[in-house]
């Protein structure tokens, strides 16, 4: 199968492409390097130029349409992931999520692409009540990144509705791994490496969520594909939660990033305050995956223990 993945040097993007050329498809990835891993890029150029294309290339400038010619599917990764961002410069998150997602839509329909994969965001709940919180849970976003991420919904219902499409999209929790180049197990390493006798913790490092290893969340979309190619649902739109069953805090990731780093004496804890560690912060979050868990997947690591990998991983990079 011919598929195009936007997003493709980036942090998951990147763990999904050496997935799909492992399965023999042939891969078309647009990304402008902004913030992905131009290595990574050259290591498959090198490895099977006949099956991989990349194009350097920002989606919302310049026609993107010419490279849809002939791609059976799209997985949709590319986006600006900072979700702190977005009360700092207001138009980030509409310019390279919402945007850049209409922009690809408008591609498929052009050149008649049938198939979406689309990575979506927990953030798209805001402040949920019920956890784990499911699928069909009322989606009141508080940050304005899980506001573009829902506009992206959104949009892509109304194109598989109008155009005949077919669409799978992935609520995701904290998804950490190998190449990330943000989020807190990052940020903490950084912080340590500056000043390994005290660490600033954002909040009151109370903040309980759940953290989902890579590999976990790319099989679990998979499985999610594969049901489908079962028949066992005929639906337009697809939605489905990817999180771990479990959560762990802020303070226990800064313990274990420290024990892995085997800092001693152990920093001092230094908490900004408050229960959110930035505005539109969501402090507690946990994901119903029971409709994938019925497909029959299952995650391999819990919270505690994809932190402790991803730490050793970021580590010994």
């Amino acid at each position: 199968m011919k598929i195009l993945v936007t997003g493709g040097a980036g942090f998951i993007g990147s763990h999904v492409v050496d997935r799909l050329v492992k399965e023999k498809h042939e891969i078309v990835v647009l990304d402008d390097l902004s913030s992905g891993d131009e290595e990574f890029i050259v290591s498959h150029t090198h490895r099977s130029e006949e099956n991989f294309q990349f194009h350097k290339i920002d989606l919302l400038h310049g026609d993107i349409t010419g490279f849809f010619e002939g791609v059976e599917e799209v997985w949709h990764l590319a986006a600006n992931p900072e979700v702190r961002i977005g009360a700092e410069d207001t138009r980030v998150h509409l310019e390279q999520n919402v945007i850049a997602t209409y922009n690809v839509l408008e591609a498929m329909r052009v050149k008649g692409v049938r198939r979406l994969i689309f990575t979506s965001t927990s953030t798209v709940y805001g402040d949920a009540d019920k956890l784990p919180t499911p699928e069909e849970y009322p989606t009141i976003p508080i940050s304005l990144y899980g506001a573009s991420k829902l506009a992206c919904e959104a949009l892509i219902g109304a194109y598989c509705h109008t155009f005949d499409m077919r669409a799978w999209i992935y609520r995701f929790a904290n998804v950490i791994g190998r190449r990330s180049s943000h989020g807190v197990i990052y940020d903490f390493i950084n912080k340590i490496r500056s000043n390994s006798k005290e660490l600033e913790i954002l909040g009151d490092g109370n903040q309980t969520k759940s953290y989902i290893y890579v590999a976990d969340c790319i099989e679990a979309i998979l499985d999610g594909l594969k049901a489908s190619a079962r028949g066992e649902n005929k639906n337009r739109v697809n939605i489905f939660n990817i999180g771990t069953d479990d959560m762990t805090t802020v303070k226990r990731i800064a313990e274990i990033v420290c024990e892995e780093m085997r800092v001693s004496p152990k920093p001092k804890f230094k908490f900004t305050g408050g229960k959110r560690g930035w505005k539109g912060d969501v402090p507690i979050m946990l994901l119903d995956a029971s409709k994938l868990n019925e497909l029959g997947w299952k995650q391999k690591y819990n919270s505690e223990e994809a932190v402790r990998k991803v730490a050793g991983d970021l580590l010994n990079h």
